[in-house]
């Protein structure tokens, strides 16, 4: 009714949290029970044009809600939509700041693999943060973009999850990182694929290079590394020229020994040597190194290569460097975050990464260093993994 609208309040819904907002369409299922205020009631919801995605859907107009209901829920002038899923049950809410914000959501669609994919428009070139919640009272960034006229992010978190809330943020930092968000008890790692097996991971103002080669660009605007990591002397993991562009005043790396012997002397001043089940702690990281080898052929042989642990502010990353599903991978316990090579015929199968992520159940697993011969199926990898071993996969742009 048109008081029940107007009543000042926080909006809920059966199975989802709670939330606050200004003026906007929240989509719900007809009969369901909303919460306005302090009284649950059940409206009758008419089926009408929904302009959020120009498709029939029910809704429910809302007006005038609490702003001071959830503060942590609020957001810059730049917070452009949100989206509050209760799977099934509460569908989409959609709230704009400003007029002049062309920024519009176009769909918010369950796979059948129950992740979520969120699609918007931005101005294009903009830096932007999507950010996720299960409750009202903690928002997480998600990732940071550059958008470009239409954006799309897959949520592959939500099949582990009750529910799940997406804001999008314009970001008023230019020269934010973009990449995925981890976040930890003192802030948030931020993960930035840039090709094949290099990386960065970026911390408090700390930057990690993993693997840096050079390319066309690949460093451009990047910070400078506080550490480098490298696994072996291939030409797609060692790259003299790349340790030079990217390392900084204090930079350290470390290397396998094979790796050592090649270098100049000037790299050889900033440089640990860890061999397979060697560690060592610097103030920001602790970084352990594994073994990393083939068992099928001789393109990698045992103790010669690294792959990596790094642990930073609680979180447990691995590098699996260029390896077959060896037993001390499989043997690996309380890893956050995975980065797996699979491709042939230099690593593995996505067969034998399957079965080795699924046995030693990374929290999140990035495949990665998947270019080859034939050419790797991620799609059949991700299937494949499942969801029952409770692996997050993300398939990330890496070529």
């Amino acid at each position: 009714t048109e008081r029940d609208r107007k009543e000042r309040g926080f909006l809920t819904a059966e199975g989802a949290e709670s939330m606050d907002g200004e003026e906007g369409i929240l989509g719900v299922k007809p009969g369901a029970a909303v919460l306005v205020g302090s009284r649950l009631r059940r409206f009758s919801v008419q089926t009408q044009t929904n302009p959020l995605t120009n498709g029939e859907h029910h809704f429910l107009p809302l007006n005038h809600l609490n702003e001071e209901s959830f503060e942590t829920m609020r957001a810059s002038p730049h917070n452009i939509l949100r989206g509050f899923l209760a799977f099934g049950l509460l569908a989409v809410a959609m709230l704009t700041a400003s007029a002049q914000q062309a920024s519009r959501l176009l769909d918010l669609q369950q796979l059948t693999n129950k992740e979520f994919v969120l699609k918007f428009t931005a101005t294009a070139g903009q830096r932007y943060r999507i950010d996720g919640a299960t409750n009202a009272e903690q928002w997480d960034p998600l990732t940071t973009l550059v958008t470009t006229a239409t954006n799309q992010y897959t949520d592959s978190a939500t099949p582990y999850l009750p529910s799940r809330a997406f804001r999008v943020l314009a970001l008023a930092n230019t020269n934010a990182l973009t990449g995925d968000h981890l976040p930890t008890a003192d802030g948030n790692i931020v993960i930035h694929p840039i090709n094949h097996a290099t990386f960065v991971l970026s911390w408090n103002g700390k930057t990690i290079y993993n693997d840096p080669v050079s390319g066309s660009g690949r460093f451009t605007g990047l910070p400078p590394a506080d550490l480098i990591l490298i696994s072996h002397d291939h030409s797609d993991h060692f790259d003299a020229s790349a340790l030079t562009a990217v390392k900084g005043t204090n930079t350290v790396i470390i290397a396998p020994r094979v790796v050592y012997n090649s270098m100049s002397a000037a790299l050889k001043a900033i440089t640990i040597v860890l061999t397979n089940g060697a560690s060592t702690n610097l103030p920001s990281f602790s970084i352990a190194a594994v073994p990393a080898y083939n068992l099928s052929t001789s393109y990698h042989t045992k103790g010669v290569g690294n792959g990596y642990v790094v642990t930073i502010a609680g979180k447990r990353f691995y590098m699996s460097g260029d390896t077959e599903d060896i037993p001390e991978m499989r043997a690996l316990k309380d890893i956050d975050v995975a980065f797996v090579c699979v491709n042939l015929p230099f690593t593995m199968t996505v067969a034998r990464a399957v079965s080795a992520v699924r046995e030693f159940k990374p929290k999140v697993f990035y495949p990665y260093h998947f270019q080859g011969t034939p050419s790797t199926d991620l799609n059949a990898l991700k299937k494949q993994i499942g969801t029952d071993v409770g692996v997050e996969v993300r398939l990330r742009k890496w070529y």
